[in-house]
């Protein structure tokens, strides 16, 4: 954890994060109308918050499994070395499968992951991340839904953390240090 001081900065305010996930809800229903039943898989740790808000949107057969990919630990940049901590509990040959992310910014860990997972043979393997860096992107990768573009700004709250402090926070926000200060970002 930083010993530096800092605020964090509204960005996306909770009642956005809802209404946004409720339209990516019926998109999902439409790709998936005719599966037997879709396994959604969140990527640890930052994603749970989202997943679960997600799937409680859906008006699908559900089935929950995790995975677990490390880039950052506790640093504010990516370490680009994309580590998977925890595999899948269950099987997904033949199998409709969504992958749930919080967010994607340089595209590794993303491109990793869809390439760990579709080795396995799924059926249908799309991806959703809550939110989108794109300016911070080094591999070429786009998820199939996008919750919110964001700047090149480090976030935190809603699942997503700064050295395992924020995840509590019900809205999206920028860290800011006291000792370097910033024009807040607008508020959506």
């Amino acid at each position: 954890m930083s010993s530096r001081p800092y605020v964090i900065d509204q960005l996306i305010s909770a009642k956005s994060i809802a209404a946004r996930i409720e339209e990516l809800a019926r998109e999902i229903e439409a790709e998936f109308v005719d599966t037997d039943k879709l396994v959604v898989v969140g990527l640890l740790r930052g994603s749970f918050v989202f997943i679960a808000d997600l799937v409680r949107e859906l008006h699908l057969p559900v089935e929950v499994d995790f995975l677990e990919a490390s880039s950052y630990g506790n640093a504010m940049k990516s370490s680009r070395e994309v580590r998977i901590l925890k595999d899948l509990r269950g099987e997904i040959e033949g199998r409709d499968v969504l992958v749930v992310e919080d967010i994607i910014d340089t595209g590794h860990t993303m491109t990793r992951v869809a390439a760990f997972l579709g080795a396995r043979n799924p059926k249908r393997l799309r991806t959703i991340c809550l939110l989108d860096k794109p300016a911070r992107r080094e591999v070429a990768y786009k998820a199939s839904w996008t919750g919110f573009e964001i700047p090149d700004k480090f976030v935190v709250g809603y699942g997503i953390d700064f050295a395992q402090r924020n995840r509590n926070l019900p809205y999206i926000g920028t860290v800011r240090f006291i000792d370097d200060p910033q024009d807040a970002p607008e508020a959506v």
